[in-house]
């Protein structure tokens, strides 16, 4: 009941953090999610020990007002802005909104209901199986925020900039660009996750009752998910290209058939898995993957129609040099893993990762990716 407050807050900061990316300004709006995350620690750490699980829920609310107060700031510095509450039910703008809102709240439902048919699941296999596969993709999201997420959301007022001109060929070109982009960083963020999994999770946590069995379960998991990391962040660019063309009917309707596969695939691959033996829920994971996958190439394709055209061509030839430098870099973090058997997870993970963006940074120099010269030309 405590909580129930808010969503209402969180209502008011999602507008303040559209408002404020469509000037191109994005700083603030990106630290409000670390805001919420500190008014929970401050629960956690000063209001729970007196206020017990109320104190939790109290750190909520405080991070959500920290999450929308942060943004203020840079909403009142935005040029010739003045504001001013009106229902405003007869501006074509708002009508506007409500009739994109409907799709994306029915999607946003359907994938809650995926969720909860993954929890039932789950629920029925070994002990540990849920856990495990709600810890996977947590992990699976952190380089899927930090690469696809950030880049979707920097370039929606871009795209819609560029539709509202009539510059479709421009919107074109930006989209092919950052797909390869996407590609580009998500391929060796996967592979990393993949070859990296068990003392990536051991670092993060394996202490207390999370023991070396708990590491397996989640690493099973982990392995399956981090196979569709690139699936995912494909779908994060290509819905906001769709966002950005007034259409939010196309990705919903795509992504209600995804979750629909994603219900039976998961079905089908828990029982195979029995089968031959092997954790079931990694059968869920495998098919999220391979779902979310589908989703992104038919959003491609359709996308492809829309704007005549996606330069496929050169989305292939970034997506070649990535797999190839990405065979290099799994290479060099196989060796590295089987030299460092014995070493603490601490060393494992933390160089493994300086050692595969070494190894896969050379190679896309040595393949004279421009994306990569542009880098270095801006350093």
């Amino acid at each position: 009941r405590i909580q129930l407050i808010s969503p209402i807050i969180f209502g008011i900061s999602g507008l303040l953090m559209g408002i404020i990316n469509s000037y191109q300004s994005f700083l603030w709006p990106a630290l409000a999610p670390a805001m919420y995350s500190i008014g929970k620690i401050i629960g956690v750490l000063f209001l729970a020990p007196s206020m017990g699980i109320y104190g939790l829920a109290e750190g909520v609310l405080i991070g959500a007002a920290m999450h929308g107060l942060i943004q203020v700031p840079a909403l009142l510095k935005l040029p010739g802005r003045k504001y001013t509450f009106i229902l405003g039910l007869k501006m074509q703008e708002v009508r506007e909104v409500a009739r994109l809102m409907g799709p994306r709240v029915l999607g946003v439902a359907f994938v809650q209901l995926n969720f909860l048919v993954n929890i039932r699941i789950a629920s029925s296999q070994p002990t540990g199986s849920l856990s495990a596969i709600q810890v996977g993709f947590a992990l699976m999201l952190i380089p899927e925020i930090a690469i696809a997420q950030s880049i979707a959301i920097a370039a929606l007022p871009t795209f819609s900039a560029q539709v509202a001109k009539g510059r479709l060929e421009d919107m074109r070109f930006s989209l092919a660009a950052l797909l390869r982009g996407v590609l580009l960083l998500a391929v060796p963020a996967s592979l990393g996750l993949i070859l990296l999994r068990v003392p990536l999770i051991t670092l993060l946590y394996q202490r207390g009752s999370f023991d070396t069995h708990s590491t397996q379960l989640v690493a099973w998991a982990l392995l399956f998910y981090a196979f569709g990391l690139v699936g995912h962040s494909l779908v994060e660019i290509i819905s906001r290209a769709f966002y950005a063309l007034h259409d939010t009917k196309t990705p919903v309707f795509v992504g209600v058939i995804a979750m629909s596969l994603n219900v039976l695939l998961s079905i089908a691959f828990s029982r195979l898995f029995i089968s031959i033996g092997w954790m079931p829920h990694g059968g869920l994971a495998l098919a999220n993957s391979l779902a979310t996958f589908l989703e992104a190439f038919a959003l491609m394709f359709l996308m492809r129609g829309r704007l005549a055209g996606i330069e496929g061509k050169n989305i292939l030839n970034g997506t070649w040099k990535a797999l190839l430098a990405g065979g290099c870099m799994s290479a060099a973090l196989f060796g590295w893993i089987n030299l460092t058997r014995n070493a603490s997870a601490w060393l494992v993970a933390l160089a493994g990762i300086i050692l595969g963006a070494l190894v896969y940074g050379l190679a896309l120099l040595v393949l004279k990716t421009p994306e990569l010269t542009r880098v270095l030309d801006f350093i």
